[in-house]
């Protein structure tokens, strides 16, 4: 009974880990810093303008950044 539940436990987890990560962690890395940047900006001034203007900023540049570390080398 308890190999069974630690079994699907960690299938639970490798499926988490596979769906979440995959094969760019460093986008995952940057999705979590975004929300944390973004959060931080809504939360500590007292208006939520600035974080809503940084949120696609930092998301582009996230994406251009992945997109340019697995372009092709010359």
């Amino acid at each position: 009974m308890n190999s069974i539940l630690l079994k699907w436990l960690k299938g639970f987890g490798k499926f988490w880990w596979d769906f979440l990560v995959g094969d760019t962690p460093e986008l995952f890395v940057s999705t979590i810093a975004i929300i944390v940047v973004t959060v931080l900006l809504g939360r500590g001034l007292h208006n939520s303008h600035v974080a809503t203007v940084v949120l696609p900023v930092l998301v582009v540049a996230s994406l251009v950044w992945s997109v340019r570390k697995s372009w092709p080398k010359r």
